[in-house]
């Protein structure tokens, strides 16, 4: 089948900004199993595949983080030179890095990197800051108004389940297939400041919310604010932060121009007036989880018209909605092929589940996504 969705027409928007965030794990090339080994990794990497890297919460994960670009060439050639610089220092480290939402065998060794952040965190949720590591990738768009950002947030709240299901990419734990398209989120729906974005009357209403979740010690600062989509911490940005890892550089990058035409769209529907829909934060938890479950092979919750549909019928209204922003800034002919890719060969999940199914072995899988996380 053809994926050919209906295209609108396009409005007065100002090119955004965007940057990427992936996180990787380091598996052993013989057990698959999680190795320690991130600080070597980091070590060898040079020139801006250093400057461009970040130590994480585990000693088993890295992470790589592009510069600001202004179109998805560039934010390509940048994710797959990240991916390759990384992959050959985790190969000189006897590793291999893998582009997988969650471990997909077992991680032995669990401390934390010596830090005194990791160690506080550590101490304040317990085993929960030990379970296995997981992997995103977090979609920055430059949007520098403050109180803008927070109002997109709310609007996003409806879409965010859609990206996710975009992304599923860790439908294994211990060695088994969990039933899950994305395992990553259901682990880290232990974390109490990790789900889906509340709605917020305005930016004052977001920081007197942050404060009291720090003061009531849910949070140790504001940077815990692990909600799937937010005004970033650090930079100017809208940060969404709902999807597992993706196997394909292009699958990142599709998903990055998808919430980038998201929030441009939306950034031009709050400054024409047009309310957030209200949704029942508990249909919003329902709408992830079942965006977890099922990835794009089978229904998802529509949080605008209510009850389930087809994943597929969703992607359609979701470029209906984007398409106008897509065409203005470039990117409407690349998403529409890759979404094509996607819907004849599977998200990161499916593709795993038919490697596994194929070979009936574990590693023919980890060859698979080993292979994929550098290709491009």
């Amino acid at each position: 089948m053809t994926y050919r969705p209906a295209v609108a027409a396009m409005p007065d928007l100002t090119t955004l900004t965007l940057g990427v965030e992936e996180e990787f794990l380091l598996l052993d090339p013989d057990s698959g199993r999680n190795m320690p080994v991130a600080d070597q990794v980091l070590d060898a990497l040079r020139g801006a595949a250093r400057e461009q890297s970040r130590q994480e919460f585990r000693h088993s994960m890295v992470e790589m983080v592009t510069p600001v670009c202004a179109d998805l060439g560039e934010l390509r050639a940048h994710l797959v030179a990240l991916r390759r610089s990384a992959a050959e220092a985790a190969t000189a480290a006897g590793a291999r890095l893998v582009a997988v939402g969650a471990t997909p065998v077992a991680e032995p060794y669990r401390t934390v990197p010596d830090e005194p952040r990791y160690h506080a965190m550590s101490r304040r949720y317990g085993p929960v800051a030990h379970d296995p590591a997981v992997c995103g990738c977090h979609v920055h768009v430059g949007l520098p108004d403050r109180e803008l950002a927070v109002q997109v947030c709310n609007h996003l709240r409806v879409w965010l389940p859609v990206v996710q299901a975009i992304t599923t990419n860790s439908p294994l734990h211990d060695g088994r297939d969990t039933g899950h398209a994305s395992w990553r989120s259901m682990q880290l729906e232990r974390w109490p400041s990790i789900g889906p974005t509340p709605y917020f009357d305005s930016a004052a209403d977001y920081d007197r919310t942050v404060d009291e979740l720090i003061a009531a010690g849910i949070m140790l600062d504001a940077a815990m604010v692990y909600w799937y989509a937010r005004p970033s911490a650090a930079y100017p940005t809208v940060e969404v932060r709902v999807g597992d890892v993706c196997p394909d550089v292009d699958d990142a990058v599709l998903v990055a121009a998808l919430v980038r035409a998201l929030v441009a769209t939306l950034a031009d529907d709050v400054r024409a007036g047009v309310l957030a829909p209200p949704v029942r934060d508990c249909l919003v938890a329902a709408a992830h989880w079942r965006a977890a479950h099922d990835g794009l092979d089978g229904e998802l919750i529509d949080l605008r018209g209510g009850g389930t549909r087809p994943a597929w019928e969703l992607i359609d209204e979701l470029m209906a909605v984007a398409a106008p922003a897509l065409l203005r800034h470039g990117d409407l002919g690349y998403v529409l092929a890759q979404l094509a890719r996607l819907h004849r060969d599977g998200t990161g999940a499916a593709r795993q589940r038919r490697v596994l199914e194929g070979a009936d072995d574990l590693r023919a899988v980890l060859d698979d996504l080993t292979a994929r996380t550098v290709a491009g």
